[in-house]
């Protein structure tokens, strides 16, 4: 019996997904509108509703579940949703301004031209979330955990993936500017179609990423530092 070959590498990083519209979600004809009068309350499950044009600011949401709905033209400025579920979620046009994200669990999620500032998500756990055209801006997502995650075409400024794991991630049309890795596992991390890789520190936490040719020689004099290969020509 001839020895079976290990699974190779995709030569080319595969093509990123595309966005969905509103009309397209599988629970679309099911939504309801939002009716909490403007507030959001802790440990409350909202099944198949539609936030639309909302605003809430510091709001108290720990524990809460959102599934199967959608959230459109949405402001959460500050508030704290700590450990608050996302199951099968759709957002278009959020922002999130300094809200507490950790220990959020998101499954099936999908996020469209929303932004994220000075949001606190560490040790939050992803699953099968796309993010499209989104701007993340110093969001800290140390000792998070993400699973077939994939970023297209965002904007990754000063993100902290310290001590995170990511695993089956991918960066298609994404620039990662400032973006932090100290201590993270990676595992199949494709880097390959990133539109930029500006990573400043954790360099030698790369073992498991995939990248192109050129991206590993405009890396090749950080990784010489983080490895402590000195370079002379004499």
């Amino acid at each position: 019996m001839p020895a079976q070959r290990s699974p190779r590498t995709s030569r080319t990083p595969p093509p990123p997904p595309a966005p969905r519209e509103l009309a397209d979600l599988p629970y679309a004809e099911y939504l309801q509108p939002f009716g909490g009068g403007g507030r959001l309350e802790r440990e409350r499950t909202y099944d198949t509703v539609h936030f639309d044009g909302e605003t809430f600011q510091d709001a108290d949401a720990g524990g809460a579940g959102f599934v199967e709905s959608a959230l459109t033209s949405v402001e959460f400025d500050g508030g704290r949703y700590r450990r608050a579920r996302f199951n099968d979620v759709w957002l278009h046009t959020v922002r999130w301004v300094g809200a507490d994200l950790a220990e959020t669990d998101w499954t099936d999620a999908e996020a469209v031209s929303g932004a994220l500032a000075g949001v606190e998500a560490f040790e939050a756990r992803m699953r099968r979330v796309t993010f499209f055209n989104c701007k993340f801006d110093s969001v800290n997502l140390r000792a998070a955990r993400l699973r077939d995650v994939c970023f297209v075409d965002c904007l990754l400024r000063d993100v902290d993936f310290g001590e995170a794991a990511l695993e089956g991630v991918a960066f298609p049309g994404s620039v990662l500017d400032g973006v932090r890795l100290e201590k993270a596992r990676l595992a199949r991390v494709d880097l390959r179609g990133a539109a930029g890789l500006g990573i400043t520190a954790g360099h030698d936490s790369l073992r498991g990423a995939i990248v192109g040719a050129a991206q590993l020689l405009d890396l090749a004099p950080a990784l010489a530092r983080a490895l402590g290969i000195e370079v002379r020509d004499d």
